[in-house]
C-alpha cells in the first residue's frame, strides 16, 4: 500500500504546511483565531487543537509516545496558550519526522491492534492503512483551517504536495 519513503515525504509535508498555516495564523489576533466559524471544530485554534491531538494519539499507537492529555471530546481545548500550542505542534511535527525516519517495510506491512475510543472497542487495521489515515487526517483539518484563514484575510502559502522540497 504505502512504502517508508511516502511515509518521510508525508512527515515532511505535514511539518512544511503546519508552519505556513501557523505563520499564517499569527498574523490574526487571539481574538480572531477563536472566532467560531461553523467549521467542525468550531476555530482555528480549536481545529489546530484536535489536529495535534490526533497526531499526538496515533503516535502513541504507533510509536509508543504519550497520549494526548484530554480525551478526543476535550480535543479543541487540549492547549489554550498561543504560544504553547505553536511550540508543542513543533515538537510533534519533529517525533513525527523522527518516527518516519525509522520506519521499515516489515514494520508497515504489519497490523496495529489498539482500543479505539470513537467506537469503544478493540480494532485490528493494517497499519499502512492507518499512517495514511493519519496523513489525511491532517490534510483534511489543515484544508479547513486553510479555509477558515484565508477568509479572515491570512495568506498561507501554496499547499500542493508536489512543491515540498526533498530532504
Amino acid at each position: 500500500m504505502i512504502e517508508p519513503a511516502f511515509v518521510r515525504t508525508m512527515a515532511h509535508y505535514n511539518a512544511w504546511q503546519n508552519d505556513s498555516l501557523y505563520a499564517a495564523a499569527a498574523s490574526l489576533s487571539d481574538e480572531a483565531r477563536r472566532l467560531e466559524r461553523g467549521a467542525f471544530f468550531g476555530s482555528i485554534h480549536g481545529t489546530f487543537c484536535h489536529l495535534l491531538w490526533g497526531d499526538r494519539m496515533w503516535l502513541s499507537r504507533f510509536a509508543g509516545t504519550p497520549k494526548p492529555s484530554v480525551p478526543g471530546s476535550e480535543s479543541v481545548r487540549m492547549i489554550e496558550a498561543w504560544s504553547e500550542l505553536l511550540a508543542e505542534r513543533r515538537v510533534t511535527d519533529a517525533l513525527i519526522g523522527e518516527w518516519a525516519a525509522t520506519l521499515s517495510p516489515d514494520w508497515l506491512a504489519g497490523d496495529l491492534t489498539w482500543v479505539s475510543g470513537l467506537s469503544r472497542r478493540e480494532l485490528t487495521k493494517p497499519k499502512a492503512l492507518l499512517v495514511a489515515h493519519m496523513f489525511n487526517h491532517q490534510t483534511h483539518h489543515r484544508g479547513q483551517v486553510h479555509a477558515m484563514l484565508t477568509a479572515a484575510g491570512a495568506k498561507p502559502d501554496d499547499t500542493d504536495l508536489m512543491l515540498v522540497e526533498s530532504r
